[in-house]
C-alpha cells in the first residue's frame, strides 16, 4: 500500500456466456473462502470490501459504508484493537504477533498477513553511516518459507500476501536495481490470497495518469495468469489523493477501476482511504462526502449481487465489438435465479459504441440495465450500447 513518488485491449472481445447456458442455469453461488475453518464467512453470497491500516474507532462507520473487513492494524493486532473491532462487528486479516497468537481463537481474526509489499526495496539501516537508505526486496523464498511457518502455526485462516505496483506498471523504479520480473513468479507460492495495488490518477508521476486506469486490470489479469488460478486474487482501489496535491480519482473512476478489477477476475477489494497530502488524514474517505456517498452506494450494490458474482464466469459465447479498436469495453458474463447478468466497464479514457453479439441469441428481446430507468432491445442475438468514457454498467436479461 505504500505509495512513492500489457493489459491490451480489443476490439473484439470473446466472454461471458458458454453454449447452451441461456438453456440451463449455471452452476450456484462458491465462497472461495469455506476451505479454512476460521477463515472469512461461509456464505455463498459474501464478497469481501476492506479497508487498508485503518483504526477500530471507525468501524461502525466503514459498516455504514459497505466495508466488511479490516486489513491490517497499525502496530497490532493488541487486544484493544481486537475487542473494539469486534463490538463493531468487523473482522479482520492482521499479522500473527504475540496477540495474534493468544487470541486466535478470537473469531473476529479470520486471515493472517505478510508484511505489505515485500517485492519494493526495503528500508534498511546503513551499517557505515548508521543511516536509512534503500536495499532489496525481499527474496521471494523467504515470502514462501514465512507462508509455510504461518500455514503450519495455523492452517485454519488464509494468509495474504499484498505486492505493489510492479506487478501491472513495468516502468516502476521502485523495486531497485535488484527486483526481477521474475521473482513475482515465486512470490504467488507464498500466500493463500495474492494481491497488488497500484493507484493510476493519485499514484502515477505522469501528466496524463488519467488514462491509465486500465492497469488496475492488467496487474489483476498478471496475478491470475502468473498464479495458474490457484490464488485467490485480490487487489487495492485508490479513493483519496494520497500524495498527489493536485488531483485525485473521481468518483466515476474510482467506479471504473472497482468494476475493471472485478470482470478481469478479482475476488475482493481493498480501498486505501490514506491522504498524505497536502496534511495526513488517516480516515480521508470518511471526510469526503461526495466520494464517500458514491463508494458506499457501490460498495452495497457490490454486495447485492454478491451471489450473482461468486457464480463461475460463463466463457465463450458473447463477443463485445466496439467502433473504435483502441477503446474497448470489457465484459463478464453470470447467471443467477434466472437471470444473466453482463457486467461491462468502458477500459480506456475516450468514448466508444459496443455491440454485444450472444453466440446462441438468447430468448428474451431485451435488456434492462441495472440501476437506470431503461432497457435495450436484443435483435437477432446483438444488443448495442454506447459508453462515455470509463462508464460502467450491468445489464440484466429475463430467461
Amino acid at each position: 500500500m505504500r505509495t512513492v513518488g500489457c493489459f491490451i485491449g480489443l476490439a473484439a472481445v470473446a466472454i461471458g456466456v458458454s453454449a447452451g447456458a441461456f438453456a440451463e442455469e449455471s452452476a450456484g453461488p462458491v465462497n472461495p473462502y469455506t476451505q479454512w475453518l476460521n477463515g472469512p464467512p461461509k456464505d455463498p453470497g459474501y464478497f469481501p470490501i476492506a479497508v487498508w491500516l485503518q483504526n477500530p474507532k471507525n468501524a461502525a462507520k466503514y459498516k455504514a459504508a459497505g466495508i466488511n473487513l479490516y486489513v491490517g492494524l497499525w502496530r497490532g493486532p493488541t487486544d484493544e484493537q481486537l475487542l473494539t473491532l469486534r463490538e463493531a462487528g468487523m473482522r479482520v486479516i492482521c499479522s500473527l504477533n504475540q496477540t495474534g497468537w493468544a487470541r486466535r481463537e478470537d473469531p473476529t481474526i479470520v486471515g493472517w498477513m505478510h508484511q505489505d509489499e515485500p517485492d519494493n526495496a526495503q528500508e534498511v539501516t546503513s551499517p557505515e553511516t548508521g543511516e536509512k537508505e534503500y536495499g532489496p526486496p525481499v527474496p521471494p523464498e523467504k515470502i514462501v518459507a514465512d507462508y509455510e511457518a504461518l500455514r503450519q502455526k495455523d492452517p485454519t485462516r488464509p494468509v495474504l500476501l499484498n505486492l505493489g505496483q510492479g506487478v501491472a506498471n513495468d516502468r516502476w523504479i521502485g523495486r531497485g536495481e535488484w527486483g526481477k520480473p521474475e521473482d513475482y513468479h515465486t512470490y504467488w507460492k507464498g500466500c493463500d490470497i495474492l494481491s497488488f495495488d497500484i493507484y493510476p490518477v493519485a499514484g502515477l508521476p505522469k501528466p496524463d495518469n488519467v488514462n491509465s486506469l486500465w492497469l488496475v486490470a492488467k496487474g489483476v489479469q498478471r496475478l491470475i495468469e502468473w498464479s495458474g488460478g490457484q490464488k485467490i486474487v485480490w487487489n487495492c482501489i485508490e479513493c483519496t489523493r494520497i500524495g498527489n496535491r493536485y488531483g485525485k480519482a473521481t468518483p466515476h473512476q474510482v467506479q471504473a477501476e472497482v468494476w475493471m478489477s472485478i470482470i478481469h477476475g478479482s475476488r475482493g477489494l481493498i480501498y486505501f482511504v490514506h491522504e498524505f497530502a497536502p496534511q495526513f488524514n488517516e480516515s480521508a474517505l470518511l471526510d469526503d462526502p461526495e466520494m464517500l456517498s458514491a463508494v458506499t452506494a457501490l460498495n452495497h450494490r457490490i454486495h447485492e449481487l454478491g451471489p450473482v458474482l461468486n457464480t463461475p464466469t460463463l466463457p465463450d459465447a458473447l463477443t463485445v465489438k466496439t467502433d473504435d479498436p483502441e477503446s474497448p469495453v470489457a465484459a463478464m458474463v453470470k447467471r443467477h435465479a434466472g437471470r444473466t447478468y453482463i457486467f461491462t466497464v468502458g477500459m480506456r479514457n475516450k468514448p466508444a459504441h459496443a455491440v454485444f453479439s450472444f453466440r446462441e441469441p438468447p430468448a428474451s428481446s431485451q435488456v434492462t440495465i441495472l440501476g437506470e430507468d431503461r432497457t435495450i432491445p436484443v435483435r437477432d442475438g446483438t444488443f448495442e450500447d454506447r459508453f462515455a468514457p470509463y462508464d460502467a454498467r450491468i445489464y440484466v436479461m429475463e430467461q
